[in-house]
């Protein structure tokens, strides 16, 4: 069974910084790609950023330039780092990941979510 397990969300002050985590466990034979989507109360999941197996990312046209995505294809592991966050990056942040647990179906997989408030 595949886990996705997000850490590092809070509560931070305008103009401040986040890292978030999320790593990848369970039955794994390959990962496409990983990513970060995040939604507030009432609206619909937002894409963030994501990053492929081969290091392509995409970003959010509202975080570009202050969010940076990396990932660690040895340890299943994608990391979101947040600064000059804002009040409207207020969010819960999902982790999601494309993988193929036994290299022949592709499935997504969602992790449970981390709170992310900005307020002063």
């Amino acid at each position: 069974q595949v886990q996705l397990v997000e850490s590092g969300g809070g509560l931070v002050q305008p103009g401040g910084s986040l890292r978030l985590s999320c790593a990848a466990s369970g039955s794994i034979f390959s990962i496409n790609t990983m990513g970060w989507y995040r939604q507030a109360p009432g609206k619909q999941r937002e894409l963030v950023a994501t990053i492929t197996d081969a290091g392509s990312t995409r970003y959010a046209d509202s975080v570009k330039g202050r969010f940076t995505i990396s990932r660690d294809g040895a340890k299943n592991t994608v990391d979101l780092q947040m600064n000059s966050l804002k009040p409207e990056d207020t969010r819960v942040y999902y982790c999601n990941a494309n993988l193929a647990p036994d290299g022949t179906i592709w499935y997504d997989y969602w992790g449970r979510g981390t709170q992310v408030t900005v307020s002063s």
